[in-house]
């Protein structure tokens, strides 16, 4: 049974993350809600672990940073994060990025094809 509140959506970030135990490592973010994310990495975790999260949305900006997050799982080279504390700069930066991914698909596409000139963020 799925004890998830927030639905996740699919992406594709770099990500990094580090904790006070020394483990650290890289990954992708796989899918992302306002509470967790689940992540694809080579380095193991033990549930309940507590990992500093920074997550490259663009190379242009500076990383979206999680705080704390807390492992709940960690199985076949993916990780799923529940997110325990951010500063409130980044929860709202977290907000906007979900908020985007809840457009349709086809409004996010229609975005981009504004015409040549047109500058996006």
């Amino acid at each position: 049974m799925d004890q998830r509140h927030h639905p996740r959506y699919p992406v594709h970030f770099r990500s990094s993350f580090s904790s006070v135990n020394r483990v650290g490592g890289d990954g992708e973010v796989v899918d992302l809600s306002l509470r967790g994310c689940g992540i694809l990495s080579t380095t193991g975790v033990h549930p309940g672990t507590t990992l500093e999260l920074r997550i490259h949305i663009t190379d242009q900006e500076i990383p979206l940073t999680i705080q704390q997050g807390v492992v709940r799982w960690c199985r076949d080279g993916r990780i799923g994060l529940e997110f325990v504390s951010l500063q409130p700069d980044e929860w709202t930066r977290l907000q906007g990025i979900v908020k985007e991914l809840t457009r349709q698909p086809y409004e996010r596409t229609n975005d981009r094809q504004d015409g040549p000139g047109t500058s996006r963020p």
